[in-house]
């Protein structure tokens, strides 16, 4: 399928064999395999090299401050929870910045699908060591070697009972789409971290040996909690691909009446009359 309905006349300016292009081309195909036009789906972008996209994606946008998509997705869902929404983030601004948003969404459950873009540091600002950078590696910012741990988002979006959690690969682009196109009809909050390489600041990393002797496919869609974070924390010696968790609740706007029945978009407020509760201010 032709997915150029989704490519603005601005070309992207990622570095030469970035992995965002394998996501971008990725994020495309899903919609337009789901039958989605740029009218049908709103995107909220953070701020970094994989957010840049605000400006090469053909759909209705928004750009978020630093670390806050989460929080104008989450808006826009309680307003109009039967389009898709989509937030995108790097590692930097969805684990860093956004790490309250991110735990506080996968515990309200609100009908958004956040994708990170998780190439393991702050590569806009130039290689910067961000939470999901390893222990020991040596950046601008850590030259001696990062101290801190490694956080694992798969495990935290788990543990706070995410409804779905997957991880994918931005090289490994049909398997890519099959991930995304199940977290999109997910009702509920969907995450997806993706493994990208930054060819230009993460020279460790490279697709053509680091990624490729430790990525695998997962045999099945989900499993129970606890073997789930097992193997979240397979890695760095493994990383596994696909969907390690699933839990069926309701979504947050299932969960109001206010909500379940008709979006808010749609309610009129016309008649209504707030002059006894602004009253109870007064």
């Amino acid at each position: 399928m032709n997915t150029d309905k989704f490519n603005t006349r601005v070309s992207p300016t990622w570095c030469s064999g970035c992995g965002v292009f394998g996501y971008f081309t990725a994020l495309k195909q899903t919609l337009t395999n789901l039958g989605l036009g740029p009218d049908d789906v709103c995107i909220f972008y953070d701020i970094g090299c994989s957010s840049n996209m605000a400006s090469f994606m053909n759909s209705y946008g928004f750009n978020g401050l630093h670390g806050r998509s989460l929080p104008a997705a989450c808006g826009a869902s309680l307003a109009h929870h039967q389009i898709p929404i989509i937030s995108v983030a790097g590692d930097g601004g969805a684990y860093g910045e956004g790490l309250n948003h991110f735990i506080a969404t996968c515990r309200a459950n609100y009908n958004v699908t956040f994708t990170v873009v998780n190439n393991q540091l702050y590569s806009l600002t130039t290689g910067q060591t961000s939470p999901t950078t390893q222990q020991g590696r040596k950046t601008k910012s850590t030259p001696f070697g990062a101290i801190e741990t490694q956080f694992n988002p798969l495990v935290a979006a788990i543990t706070n009972h995410a409804s779905f959690v997957a991880r994918g690969f931005s090289l490994n682009l049909p398997h890519l789409t099959d991930i995304l196109t199940k977290a999109i009809k997910n009702p509920g909050f969907s995450f997806v971290d993706i493994l990208t390489p930054c060819i230009t600041w993460n020279k460790k990393n490279q697709p053509d040996a680091w990624y490729q002797e430790r990525v695998y496919e997962l045999d099945k869609d989900g499993y129970p909690l606890p073997q789930a974070i097992k193997l979240a924390l397979e890695e760095p010696n493994k990383l596994p691909l696909g969907i390690f968790y699933q839990e069926k609740r309701p979504a947050y706007s299932a969960s109001l009446p206010q909500l379940k029945d008709k979006p808010l978009v749609q309610q009129s407020i016309e008649n209504i009359d707030i002059g006894e509760l602004v009253k109870e201010f007064i």
